[in-house]
């Protein structure tokens, strides 16, 4: 079974790897030996478009997106279920400024920099209803994620809506946090998405996928100094930083995967109602979703 996942260009500064954590179990247990290239194969992309191209045309048979990303497709027609919850944030997505900027009544007439993606959108909605801001008393600067940091560090943005590791890094560098996740519960969430037709095809390999990401999740739970140190080079992060990367970030055992993805109501179906509506109303999504099936 083929799985792609978005690895962003590498950083011309530097040319450290930046993987979103958490997707970084399954590459642990592809490095670590738990995962059979003869069932699996990991194909890394350079970003959510390239994962969701190769689902629409069939050369993958899975691929790890965020919700959002799979609402789209599935407006677009292709055919695909969610498997597994890899994590949800609760604070990780975050609406950070560069001091003086304090406080969300300060970013009036600001320039923040936002992901011009369905997550983006809700982010800069929710934060602009916070302050008590229309979108024309700010001024939106689009970014794609890989190029947050550059941004900040060449003084182009006031404020930036991002997520680990950048953000991380911008912490490190004096960023204060004016808004996070934790207000939008269930909602910024990162899946496996499963072309429907292979489900039955390739049920095993979809198993021995989930259970390799599970052991993964379960090291770094387990041994959190050992797992940070096999992680940390393709996280482009010092070991020291990898376990700040997962702060804000819930990390879904089997248990509350059931839970979100069991039944005749999952517990996510909520919450891809609620984000269908947004992305329709910003015109992210041609229609709202009626149905996950």
């Amino acid at each position: 079974m083929g799985i792609a996942t978005r690895l962003p260009p590498q950083r011309a500064a530097d040319r450290r790897i930046l993987c979103l954590p958490g997707y970084e179990f399954m590459f642990m247990a592809q490095r670590e030996g738990w995962l059979d290239p003869q069932r699996v194969q990991l194909r890394e992309t350079a970003s959510g478009s390239e994962t969701m191209k190769a689902l629409t045309d069939g050369s993958v048979d899975a691929g790890a997106l965020t919700l959002d990303e799979v609402l789209r497709l599935r407006a677009e027609g292709v055919r695909l279920s969610v498997a597994l919850v890899f994590d949800i944030s609760a604070g990780a997505d975050v609406v950070l400024a560069r001091p003086p900027i304090r406080e969300l009544n300060q970013i009036k007439g600001k320039r923040i920099g936002v992901e011009q993606s369905a997550l983006g959108a809700l982010m800069l909605v929710k934060t602009l209803q916070a302050a008590g801001l229309r979108r024309d008393d700010v001024q939106v600067i689009p970014l794609t994620w890989d190029r947050h940091e550059a941004a900040w560090q060449r003084g182009e943005v006031d404020v930036v809506i991002t997520f680990p590791p950048v953000s991380s890094r911008l912490f490190a560098a004096g960023a204060v946090s004016l808004f996070d996740s934790r207000q939008l519960p269930d909602t910024i969430v990162d899946v496996l998405a499963v072309r429907q037709q292979v489900l039955e095809q390739k049920r095993d390999a979809i198993r021995h996928l989930i259970e390799s990401h599970l052991r993964g999740r379960l090291h770094l739970q387990r041994n959190p100094q050992d797992a940070s140190y096999r992680m940390a080079s393709h996280l482009g992060l010092h070991s020291k930083e990898v376990l700040a990367s997962y702060k804000g970030l819930v990390l879904p055992d089997l248990a509350s995967n059931r839970r979100f993805l069991g039944g005749d109501k999952p517990a996510l179906l909520a919450s891809a109602h609620m984000l269908s509506d947004v992305m329709f109303k910003e015109g992210c999504c041609p229609g709202r979703m009626t149905s996950m099936r």
